[in-house]
């Protein structure tokens, strides 16, 4: 049988609750349910005027908004509140009924720029959230992974410019030099000048010095010109990221896509450090020896995996060189003593060979391609942390710790870029992009803790309705047994 709908409902005027609308298991009610919003009015409270001046859009509303937005991954704030006008989840989220007025799209943006620009706001907001799932036990902080993954700026790759820029210092680069500085004297060398940067000529070529030649956005100058492998050239932000062994995130830092990922360690240690971690777990990105001092002297077990040794094809690598620790040489696969010649100003201490016996040695041509026949191998100050790095690799309980990565971190951005629109950025600037990182990793970590919880409510309901059905089971086998003793007798 055809039936038709007619289209008259469209216009019938019904009475509702937009409760009713809104499923018990729909996501939204789920965040609503597992967290106290007010905490909001807390911390924008200095940021409004509480005795006159216009009314205000609720700090509540607002600061949900751009929820809504990453974690259903929309494009934009524009596309959002199209969202929110025909979606009634969204509206029974924001407080609005079917009739309520959606605010502009430039809402949230006059708002940031006129009162939360400069601010750690949205930081705040998502350590508050990573305190509530600790509160809950969710989380366990004595493995804790990192990584870095790049998010597409918001510029044109053709719209560039060269700028010659001051070169970033390291954060070990005083305790290096010191470092550098008692290990010349210990070998009779003379100590190293400090450079004046301000006495020196700016180099004419593209690096030299403490400058360096890059290329520069004119559309956002703040990000970083970043290349990796086949992947294309753009420009990017290097996002930072700690988690545990169970996937949730616990911290983050936003640098400029150029940034190399052991460069931007630091600002990250300096907020995972807190929570006290047993053992770290990253990429051969992060093997170098001063991060492995670092963790090393702060009782954090460090499990990097193994690095393939950057030699040319046809050459010995370098571990075919054999350290000797007692007389401070290295012994080639030829038996030749290779001695200690000076340390650089990197903090390598250098190695050379004899030229002498070198020009007439078999296996010149796999040695070195040097002119005058000296082979150089270079030994780091802080070597011994790495060579401690690979012990802890070959343990056996820490063995399949390391492959983890990919259930954990690398799991944390493939579902960030496919589901939150982690892969490139609206923003401009590195304080927008902060706030969109912060709210983005805020928001999967609130959807977490959300369904957790609605699961261990529901697992606690099916347990006393399956404890109150077997009481109520051993009740009915009680009255039935006795009834059967009652009737037995009076037979």
């Amino acid at each position: 049988m055809l039936t038709k709908n007619s289209e008259n409902k469209r216009s019938q005027p019904q009475i509702i609750s937009i409760d009713d609308l809104v499923p018990e298991d729909h996501l939204l009610r789920l965040i609503d349910k597992a967290i106290d919003w007010s905490f909001i009015y807390d911390l924008v409270e200095d940021k409004y005027c509480l005795d006159n001046g216009r009314p205000s859009m609720d700090p509540v509303t607002l600061i949900k908004l751009p929820i809504i937005q990453y974690l259903y991954g929309i494009p934009s704030m524009r596309k959002t509140i199209e969202e929110i006008k025909v979606n009634v989840a969204y509206r029974w989220f924001l407080g609005l009924d079917l009739t309520d007025p959606v605010p502009h799209f430039s809402t949230f943006s006059k708002n940031y720029t006129r009162r939360f620009a400069g601010t750690d706001l949205f930081e705040q907001i998502f350590m508050h959230i990573l305190s509530e799932c600790m509160k809950q036990n969710f989380i366990d902080t004595e493995h804790i992974f990192i990584d870095g993954t790049h998010v597409k700026a918001r510029a044109n790759r053709h719209k560039t410019k060269q700028k010659l820029v001051q070169k970033s210092a390291v954060f070990y680069e005083k305790q290096l030099k010191e470092e550098i500085a008692l290990d010349r004297k210990a070998h009779h060398k003379k100590p190293f000048k400090d450079r004046d940067n301000h006495d020196q000529k700016p180099p004419t070529g593209k690096t030299g010095g403490s400058t360096k030649e890059i290329k520069v956005s004119t559309t956002d100058p703040e990000s970083g010109w970043f290349h990796k492998g086949e992947h294309k050239q753009v420009f990017a932000y290097n996002i930072q990221t700690a988690c545990d062994k169970y996937g949730w995130i616990l911290g983050y830092s936003v640098d400029a896509g150029n940034v190399h990922d052991s460069r931007a360690f630091y600002a990250l240690y300096q907020k995972i450090n807190v929570l006290r971690p047993k053992y770290l777990i990253a990429d051969a990105g992060y093997k170098i020896p001063a991060i492995a001092k670092l963790l090393t002297d702060n009782g954090i077990t460090p499990v990097f995996p193994y690095k393939r040794p950057m030699t040319k094809k046809g050459f010995f690598k370098k571990y075919e060189y054999a350290y000797d620790e007692y007389y401070d040489c290295y012994i080639c696969p030829n038996n030749q003593v290779l001695k200690y010649a000076t340390t650089n100003r990197e903090g390598y201490k250098e190695y050379k060979s004899n030229p002498q016996i070198c020009k007439t040695c078999p296996y010149l041509s796999q040695c070195t391609a040097s002119k005058n026949h000296v082979k150089v191998v270079s030994r780091h100050v802080w070597q011994e942390y790495l060579d401690n790095c690979e012990d802890i690799r070959h343990s056996l309980h820490l063995k399949g710790l390391y492959g983890k990565r990919k259930e954990t971190i690398e799991r944390i951005f493939g579902t960030a870029k496919e589901f939150h629109g982690f892969r490139y950025t609206q923003m401009y600037g590195k304080a927008r992009m902060k706030m969109k990182v912060g709210l983005t990793f805020a928001c999967m970590n609130l959807k977490k803790m959300a369904r957790r919880l609605s699961k261990k409510e529901k697992d606690r309901l099916n347990y006393f309705l399956s404890y109150y059905q077997n009481i109520k089971n051993r009740i009915r086998v009680f009255f039935e047994c006795g009834l059967s003793t009652v009737c037995n007798v009076l037979i």
